[in-house]
């Protein structure tokens, strides 16, 4: 066991113990020098000397020498040793020459005794230091040999921090300035990331440490790309702020995060049209519990609303989300969690009046598009009917805004789950046009990180697992974007809002799916293993597309695109159906989802309501199953 890991009453120990020896062997040696010879004591000198650590030790122990970290060690400590071993040596001294007038002990001993205890007492504890920060007595070879990449300020910090590491030896730099390189840091080189397969061979590196934080996203993304080359763990630094403030310590260092991965530079939201639709306001969140909607609820919560309506049909999901907002009790919101079903009318109708809601973010959905597929009733029912009666509810509760989360699936869908999402666009798209207060409006966009149902959290987990990492084709591609940035945006675009207009997000350049798998892999320290690899470690399976699924994803239909106050919103007018025709037309799907009899009605029906929709699956859902 190494000697870090004892409790601290067994470190306390075993420094009594050595202190002990310590303050008795000067004693013997001091007795030694001043005579010049060696003789063993007699009567009161044995007394004397092996009496000592009964007065040393309870003087140390005041002065705190069995309290201090010896790892951590420092002059101010070295200091307070010296303290310590003086008054020892003093009252020693006075008890023994002047007190109880011991016979035989010159008055030269108790100077040397001062002296040779202050330099042994002092260099216990320095060599102990050594011993640790070095792990000689934990296994010296143990550590693993990393490499910093940047060998500025932060980099120079993070060296530092690592001395006192048990776990890691910094072995190198690296860093793209020319002129740093051949040169060398506190005894260590700085290198070019092209002599990374030489300082491999020799030092076997298990991770590179990145300390840049102060470059661009876009820059990162470049040094990503050169180190996935390589198959090496990367980890990075927090932000500079925080090592100026002295916050960070090794255990800080974060994996790297994939949003990392996608070179996308992120707009600062402005600041007043995040408010005007929630600050003082009664807001309502459907699907409080999932991904887009607990984002929502932790940064409308802190702009202050009047109340916050945390509304959502899973039980787990809302206790989760309202657990973690009673943190921000300080911000004087008051917080209501509502279960209920976005399929009651009655329920909608009797929240939004009691609580007289004033904004509402409609983020309740299904959207695994395999699982909607084989459940197209229920997916149709909540996705689309849903929609139908929250918003019919808000307009008879006199909301004054109504703000629909959509997808990009919903743009020409090819499966249920999209087609059902452009319904309930339509929905909006019609009643605005009708003669009422409430403002509706949606937002789409694509996928966004780590969100349920997300390949992300698939990726990591198969990659944890050992493999393979299952992707659906080579080819397949989609758009990402953090679930932090997509919902400032979709805040803004409903305080931007007219009413009836389709807000579109811009998320940057798409992401061929392969691409990033065999990044996370590299990433990870790992090796794909495929046919010009036989070697690697984890393997990329394709596995054909699943129903409804394709290959890539549209943001946009047809219509007028304006720009907005904000660069990464565009405003669209599209196509839409008036609601005279649109409705006898919804209440027709509701009625087939409803009775269950027909599944391929329903889908005739989701055609006809949605012309671009194009299913690329035969109907295989729980109802046609249950009647074989």
């Amino acid at each position: 066991m190494k000697f870090s890991s004892l409790p601290r009453i067994i470190k306390s120990l075993i420094m009594v113990i050595g202190d002990s020896i310590i303050v008795i062997t000067v004693l013997f040696i001091a007795f030694y020098l001043r005579l010049g010879f060696f003789s063993w004591p007699q009567n009161g000198q044995l007394i004397a000397i092996f009496g000592s650590p009964f007065l040393a030790i309870p003087i140390f122990y005041t002065f705190g020498l069995y309290r201090s970290v010896v790892r951590y060690i420092g002059a101010k400590a070295l200091f307070t040793i010296i303290q310590a071993v003086s008054l020892y040596a003093v009252i020693w001294g006075l008890i023994d020459y002047m007190v109880v007038s011991i016979e035989g002990i010159p008055r030269s001993v108790i100077l040397i005794n001062w002296m040779l205890a202050i330099i042994a007492i002092g260099s216990s504890r320095i060599i102990a230091k050594w011993l640790l920060s070095h792990e000689i007595l934990a296994g010296k070879f143990s550590k693993k040999n990393i490499v910093i990449y940047g060998a500025g300020s932060a980099g120079s910090q993070l060296s530092q921090l690592l001395k006192s590491s048990n776990e890691f030896r910094h072995v190198a730099y690296f860093d793209d300035d020319l002129s740093l390189k051949g040169s060398f840091i506190n005894n260590i080189p700085v290198l070019q990331l092209k002599d990374f397969p030489a300082l491999n061979t020799k030092y076997s590196i298990s991770e590179v440490f990145l300390a840049l934080p102060s470059i661009s996203r876009k820059q990162r993304n470049i040094v990503f790309e050169n180190l996935a080359k390589f198959s090496i763990n990367v980890r990075s630094l927090p932000t500079i702020s925080d090592i100026a403030g002295g916050r960070v310590k090794v255990d800080d260092l974060l994996q790297i995060e994939i949003s990392d991965l996608l070179g996308r530079v992120v707009a600062e939201p402005t600041i007043e049209l995040l408010k005007v639709k929630n600050t003082d306001k009664v807001v309502l969140i459907t699907g409080a519990g999932g991904s887009i909607g607990s984002e929502l609820a932790r940064q409308i919560i802190k702009l202050k609303p009047k109340k916050l309506i945390l509304f959502d049909h899973s039980e787990y999901a809302l206790y989760k989300i309202h657990q973690e907002l009673i943190k921000y009790s300080d911000l004087n919101v008051i917080l209501v969690p509502v279960l209920g079903s976005v399929r009651s009318k009655e329920r909608l109708n009797k929240i939004f009046k009691f609580y007289r809601v004033q904004t509402i973010y409609h983020a309740a959905a299904y959207k695994h598009v395999p699982l909607v597929e084989f459940n197209q009733s229920e997916g149709v029912l909540n996705n689309a009917i849903g929609t139908l009666i929250a918003s019919e509810a808000a307009i008879a509760s006199n909301v004054e805004t109504f703000v629909l989360i959509s997808t990009d699936k919903a743009v020409r869908p090819t499966n249920t789950m999209g087609a059902a999402k452009r319904c309930s666009e339509l929905v909006l798209q019609a009643l605005s046009k009708e003669n009422h207060d409430t403002c509706f409006t949606m937002v789409r966009f694509g996928n966004v990180l780590d969100s349920s149902g997300s390949v992300i959290p698939l990726f990591k987990e198969q990659i944890k697992q050992g493999g393979p990492v299952t992707v659906t084709d080579i080819n397949i591609v989609r758009y990402f974007m953090t679930i932090t940035e997509a919902v400032e945006l979709v805040i803004q675009s409903g305080a931007m809002a007219n009413g009836g207009e389709v807000f579109v997000l811009d998320m940057g350049e798409p992401v061929k799916i392969y691409d990033l798998a065999k990044k996370m892999i590299q990433l990870s320290g790992l090796k794909v293993l495929d046919s010009a690899n036989p070697d690697g470690d984890i393997e990329v399976k394709f596995t054909g597309l699943r129903p409804g699924e394709k290959l890539y994803e549209e943001l946009l239909l047809d219509g007028n695109i304006k720009k907005t106050k904000n660069k990464l919103i565009m405003r669209i007018e599209e196509s839409m159906i008036e609601w005279s025709d649109l409705e006898p037309l919804l209440k027709q799907l509701e009625e087939a989802c409803l009775s269950n009899k027909n599944p391929n009605e329903i889908r005739q029906m989701l055609i006809t309501l949605v012309p671009g929709f194009k299913p690329q699956s035969q109907i295989v859902d729980f109802e046609t199953e249950i009647k074989k």
